[in-house]
């Protein structure tokens, strides 16, 4: 699969790592090209292109801050019939809150602003360390990746990619859902600097069944 990956930033460079050992065809679009470069050297399969070309990829990955989110979405033209996958978070900029919630969310926000795109939430509630480091935790513990989104077609696929990096995919509902994931992501921020247990940490859900 092709994806392209939107920023350079830590969660750009761990997506960037993650896929490309997976075996996927990976580029990168960013304002920062001379890190970009440096990141693409660093994984096979993987070069820097202008955001005209991104839209090429099979499912994009976006992979900003929320401020960014949809400027750098429409610096790459149509997106309708693409996937996106949102992985931002509206963080006030103590980190210690959100800055939308309760009747929307950022995931709905982009998706009014680039419509026609497939948009599906995911990878959120995931520090930056954790994405980089992998899935693998104590105890044979797998990190979870929670996903939402309104179109079958693109929940599978994004699905597809989560398993194809060791992560555990998790079916959180449609789209309008990244109104409670969002929010989980700022406790789990909360968790690693509010609190003191670092960005080695993820949110998880349990079960009694097997």
């Amino acid at each position: 699969m092709k994806i392209c990956v939107i920023g350079a930033g830590s969660m750009g460079s761990g997506f960037v790592k993650q896929f490309a050992t997976a075996g996927h065809t990976v580029c990168i679009a960013s304002r920062t090209a001379e890190k970009a470069r440096t990141l693409a050297a660093s994984y096979p399969n993987t070069t820097v292109v202008e955001p005209s070309a991104a839209a090429d990829a099979d499912v994009i990955v976006l992979a900003t801050g929320y401020g960014d989110a949809v400027e750098a979405l429409r610096a790459l033209g149509d997106l309708s019939g693409k996937v996106v996958v949102d992985i931002t978070n509206p963080l006030t900029a103590d980190y210690m809150g959100l800055s939308i919630g309760h009747v929307t969310s950022a995931a709905e926000e982009i998706a009014k602003a680039v419509p026609g795109a497939k948009v599906v939430k995911a990878f959120n509630t995931l520090f930056a360390q954790v994405l980089a480091d992998g899935p693998a935790f104590a105890n044979g513990a797998i990190a979870p990746v929670f996903f939402a989104g309104d179109d079958k077609d693109a929940k599978e696929k994004v699905a597809s990619l989560i398993e194809a990096i060791g992560f555990k995919p998790i079916d959180a509902g449609g789209l309008k859902n990244a109104r409670y994931l969002e929010p989980l992501a700022g406790l789990n921020v909360y968790f690693g600097y509010g609190a003191g247990a670092g960005t080695a940490v993820a949110p998880t859900w349990i079960s009694r069944a097997a």
